[in-house]
């Protein structure tokens, strides 16, 4: 049966591995190398043809994540980072060069913005932020020297869908390369390469780990991309370690089921959150009340267990209340593991083409794979002492 023609959850336990090619095993083992030794003259005059030529370059274990990364994403090449961060380095730097000009969405992750404004500044680089619901209005922001389109979608914090589809054919018309932030969807609820992006990024250390328990980037992008980034890749000299990339090729065995549960739970949590009073609104694209939620239907095939909410306006003292008292949500950085998270934050701080003015305390919460009844209990106990 090929490979196309088999659905996503089979893929994904499948791809990455080749027990005959390892005596067997069933998973790609952990190759712990940097010497890559050829076995004659011949062989050592073509390694720069050779896929294993020297572990910084890639082992059997991280080759084998690429492969599955391309599998998850529907993408042609993958390339995989230390983290999210360098992923997105990565990206930028690829595409830049002196008077060139970037447009980003206003609604990006904050380390983007930073490298942005601190790193591509230096090299004469402009960025504009733009309003993440643009969509093909875009076009009017392009200018000759516009070398690259950002989206995030939902965005960082704040929630908002793009019209990824309208997006990039604007993009595409004009020449443009288009990249996405889509740690959101983990990779399993949207496929953006197959609605005309070049270039999808992660964090793997979210949903492909699923776990806590890892720090990765991937790159996923279309053949013509790849040079390009690989290139870039190999001057930075980063390389993921070994044991890193054997956990997340665990990690992605169960991202279906994981995923599935995540959009129940965070849905169930969502729609409670919405009745409660001293809610004022809550950001969760597949609510139909959500500014976003048609797009989100026509882009995602499910939600992740990430979003965020508005309370009423209260003091440092009462919110510490309220947070200090929790036992089932953790406060943290990250997201995307089976723990759930929360952390009040400030999406304002990071906005210069839009406003962001709730009217009250944003929250930003990642509903994990615990019983979402005893969150919702924890929630209600929270609120109460914030009272």
């Amino acid at each position: 049966m090929k490979n196309d023609d088999l659905g996503l959850d089979t893929r994904l336990a499948h791809c990455g591995r080749s027990p005959a090619d390892h005596s067997g095993t069933v998973n790609t083992p952990v190759y712990r190398a940097s010497t890559i030794l050829f076995p004659n003259l011949a062989a050592l005059d073509a390694k720069e043809s050779a896929r294993l030529r020297y572990g910084r370059r890639g082992t059997p274990t991280t080759h084998a994540l690429e492969d599955a990364i391309c599998a998850l994403e529907g993408a042609d090449k993958a390339l995989v980072t230390p983290s999210g961060v360098s992923a997105i380095s990565i990206i930028l730097m690829s595409y830049a060069e002196p008077g060139a000009h970037f447009l980003v969405t206003d609604s990006a992750y904050g380390p983007t913005r930073k490298f942005c404004e601190f790193t591509l500044k230096k090299f004469g680089i402009e960025t504009t932020y733009y309003d993440p619901t643009i969509g093909a209005d875009i076009e009017t922001l392009i200018r000759p020297e516009t070398k690259l389109i950002w989206m995030e979608s939902p965005g960082s914090q704040t929630f908002e869908v793009q019209d990824v589809s309208a997006i990039s054919e604007v993009a595409r018309r004009r020449g443009i390369v288009t990249v996405i932030d889509n740690t959101w969807s983990g990779g399993y609820f949207c496929q953006p390469i197959s609605q005309g992006v070049d270039i999808s990024v992660q964090a793997g250390t979210k949903y492909i780990s699923g776990h806590s328990d890892l720090m990765l980037g991937t790159i996923a992008c279309r053949e013509q991309e790849y040079d390009r980034l690989r290139e870039a890749y190999l001057r930075f000299g980063l390389c993921v370690g070994p044991d890193d990339a054997f956990l997340a090729l665990r990690g992605l065995r169960t991202i279906g089921v994981r995923m599935a549960q995540h959009h129940v739970n965070g849905l169930e949590v969502a729609r409670w959150l919405g009745e409660q009073d001293e809610v004022l609104r809550v950001m969760h694209p597949a609510l139909p009340e959500d500014p976003g939620h048609m797009l989100w239907q026509r882009h995602f095939t499910g939600a992740s267990g990430l979003f965020g909410f508005v309370i009423r306006a209260v003091d440092r003292t009462a919110l510490a209340r309220m947070f200090d008292g929790f036992t089932l949500f953790g406060m943290g950085s990250s997201w995307g593991g089976f723990e759930s998270l929360m952390v009040p934050s400030n999406p304002s701080v990071y906005r210069t083409a839009t406003t962001w003015e709730p009217g009250g305390q944003t929250i930003r919460i990642h509903v994990g794979l615990e019983n979402p009844v005893d969150l919702i209990r924890e929630i209600r106990q929270g609120l109460d002492r914030l009272r």
